[in-house]
């Protein structure tokens, strides 16, 4: 059996790396679209500073593709203690936010205590994802930190949410809440508390990890993104943007599901077709800033809900180690913005889009002074965070259905159209290949 993998990024990369040495198969080709392989899990370089695609952290509660990852990089790797906080009016909450409530004025602490314990909504049903916040946290949390944040990172109504994020963020004991109030430190997420990274190169240290273990039976051909796909006989007929045609048994699709059905070149239903014109997502804009100082102290990533600030997150890059350091005299800050697809934002020029940055950056009190500067450079992706509203379930119920029906498989963040950490996108490779097996 030949086998081809439409993209080469994480999915795609640990798919072939499971399925390799299945008897059955002759070979596995994946086919990526950029010049090297990675997808969201690429990082990239300027004056010496290496850095990824939004602050990866490799961690999960699934030991197996914990310890896998954590294995494939041997000794490239550090162990770090997570060290996030949130910026509320100018001070510097420890992350997640119901863990510090002390740090609050002291109205805001009362009413974030009271509606937590005396909570209206508890007993309400949750179909959306601002109704788990006020089920969960009540209002005085959802509506000083939760709703203000999500609005600005998803640039969409929670309320229009599905629940498939709260698994994410989970119940706190009510012990805790009072402790976090009273100023005794509590720790949430705990899963999430230390967390590994590269110790060189960057979170595409892993995808040449999984490469490296790759034998003589996969090819990875960059640059060959595929520009339409068709079933011919028993076999599948692929050509790419180079010219070229392949023959697969069987074919794997990582890329996203709009290009996906773009590319097929077969009569998609109207109904599979409303379905994948009725899935959102956002784009990602990253902005490297490298500044002679910064005021975040020992802050790895700072939350950001001002939605008078651009960006919603600020990375220190410099808390990864050694390699991801320019100098001991300069810091490395990673902001993030995500926006919608022919968005204000996504129109916006790159000077417009910068100087906003480092107005942000000044307001925020993140730097002293713009002339603090060294350099700065952004980065757009179109494909960077699923938003899961409340026809998504049914939408990929409907395209996942049709595809299946039609023999082509679907796996990762994009492939799938959900909202998978790298943990869960090996997971879903490696069950995918133990399908096909």
């Amino acid at each position: 059996m030949r086998i081809g993998i439409l993209g080469g990024g994480l999915a795609g990369i640990a798919l072939a790396y499971f399925l390799q040495n299945n008897d059955r198969i002759e070979s596995i080709e994946i086919l990526e679209k950029e010049s090297e392989p990675g997808g969201l899990c690429r990082s990239f370089h300027i004056n010496g500073i290496c850095y990824d695609i939004g602050p990866h952290a490799i961690f999960s509660r699934d030991d197996e593709m914990l310890n896998l990852m954590i294995h494939l990089l041997g000794e490239n790797k550090s162990r770090l203690r997570r060290v996030n906080k949130i910026v509320h009016k100018g001070s510097f909450i420890k992350y997640p936010f119901e863990n510090e409530l002390s740090a609050l004025p002291a109205d805001e602490r009362e009413y974030c205590l009271k509606t937590f314990l005396n909570n209206p909504h508890e007993n309400e049903k949750a179909d959306n994802l601002l109704a788990y916040f006020l089920k969960t946290f009540g209002e005085g949390i959802t509506r000083i930190y939760l709703k203000p944040y999500n609005e600005k990172i998803w640039k969409f109504e929670p309320a229009l949410m599905d629940t498939q994020m709260a698994g994410r963020i989970p119940r706190p004991p009510r012990e805790d809440i009072i402790k976090s109030a009273a100023g005794i430190s509590t720790e949430g997420h705990l899963h999430q508390l230390y967390f590994y990274y590269p110790r060189q190169g960057g979170i595409s240290a892993l995808i040449q990890a999984f490469q490296d273990r790759l034998n003589d039976h996969v090819n990875v051909f960059t640059g060959a993104g595929v520009s339409g796909f068709k079933r011919n006989g028993d076999q599948w007929q692929i050509k790419t943007d180079q010219g070229g045609a392949c023959d697969y048994d069987l074919i794997i699709s990582t890329i996203p599901v709009q290009k996906l059905a773009e590319i097929y070149q077969a009569k998609i239903p109207q109904d599979v077709q409303a379905a994948v014109n009725g899935l959102k997502y956002n784009s990602l804009i990253i902005a490297i800033i490298n500044v002679q100082k910064d005021n975040l102290d020992d802050s790895f990533a700072v939350m950001v809900p001002d939605e008078n600030i651009i960006f919603h997150r600020l990375s220190k890059l410099n808390f990864l180690g050694e390699s991801y350091r320019r100098d001991d005299q300069s810091t490395t800050l990673m902001a993030e913005i995500t926006y919608p697809k022919d968005s204000a934002l996504d129109k916006m020029p790159v000077r417009e889009m910068e100087e906003k940055i480092i107005a942000g950056l000044e307001a925020g009190r993140f730097i002293d002074t713009r002339k603090q500067i060294n350099f700065m450079e952004t980065r757009k992706f179109e494909y960077a965070y699923v938003i899961c509203d409340l026809h998504h379930q049914n939408n990929m119920k409907t395209i996942k259905n049709y595809f299946s029906g039609q023999d082509v498989r679907l796996c990762g963040r994009f492939g799938e159209f959900e909202y998978l950490n790298m943990d869960a996108v090996i997971r879903h490779a490696k069950n995918l290949s133990e399908e096909i097996g």
